[in-house]
């Protein structure tokens, strides 16, 4: 049987959108908000050539195995935890690829995202340096430079540039070293241009590339390496209190164990609904 996705009757977008459904994310849902890849690792090139497979992120790994030395951390991680009896905490990541904090960091300029990350953040801005404020420093983070952060991105990545610019003139801060943010820092090839980096980055999602991988990252993120031993070694396990089958709340009759993991998910967020 060849379905229409695989005849390339339905673009990317539409697929991932409709399995995001699916798995039970929603726009109406800041802790199971839709949830899609980064699809490029090139972010300091003056043009961004789509026919050249170094240009694209490795799609049949999460974000915390795209480099060697990642991996290899994250699994010696795996190999120290302790087995507790009660309830097993080995797991290669203790934070996610998709919360209610990373979607309202991402889109943190536009309202009502504004108020919703300052409430996240206890009623003001974070510290600059960790705002979003570099496509290419984000994709630094998430794919090498830090190991509490496995972030994935959100649609808006693929047709809204207006969450990229500082329309609304928020005070967001100044780093370190000593940049005021404001819009977000575009990749070279996109000039500069919001509207060109959407318009690039949607063309990548929907390239030859992409579209012969991108099951590969479905697989992980609403497949069969979502858990089990295949998720072990794909490196792609979460912490327990993530996957929303494994823990029954209603059999919690401790309410302080129950706001714990309660808090827990809405801060960390939610593995999907395995399609």
């Amino acid at each position: 049987i060849s379905f229409p996705w695989q005849k390339r009757e339905i673009s990317n977008f539409d697929y991932l959108m409709y399995l995001n459904t699916l798995a039970g994310r929603s726009y109406n849902d800041y802790m199971q908000y839709p949830v899609f890849p980064w699809v490029l690792a090139d972010y300091v090139s003056k043009t961004l050539n789509l026919t050249n497979p170094h240009t694209f992120r490795d799609l049949s790994k999460p974000m915390g195995a795209q480099t060697v030395e990642r991996k290899r951390k994250f699994i010696q991680r795996y190999n120290e935890v302790e087995k507790n009896e009660d309830l097993p905490a080995q797991c290669h990541y203790c934070t996610h690829y998709s919360s209610a904090i990373i979607v309202a960091s991402y889109l943190v300029r536009l309202e009502p995202f504004t108020q919703t990350f300052c409430s996240l953040q206890g009623g003001s801005f974070d510290v600059a340096d960790r705002m979003f404020h570099s496509v290419k420093s984000t994709w630094e983070s998430a794919s090498r430079d830090n190991m509490s952060d496995v972030r994935e991105l959100i649609p808006e990545f693929f047709y809204l540039p207006e969450f990229l610019t500082n329309a609304n003139h928020f005070e967001l801060g100044c780093m370190q070293d000593g940049t005021v943010l404001g819009d977000v820092q575009l990749p070279p090839w996109a000039d500069g241009d919001p509207h060109k980096f959407i318009l690039l980055h949607r063309q990548a999602l929907e390239s030859d590339y992409v579209s012969a991988h991108l099951h590969r990252w479905i697989d992980l993120i609403f497949g069969y390496k979502q858990h089990g031993s295949a998720a072990v070694e794909a490196v792609n396990t979460y912490h327990p209190y993530f996957y929303g089958h494994k823990t029954d709340l209603n059999n919690i009759k401790d309410p302080l164990i129950k706001s714990t993991i309660l808090g827990f998910i809405s801060n960390f967020g939610q593995i999907p609904k395995q399609v």
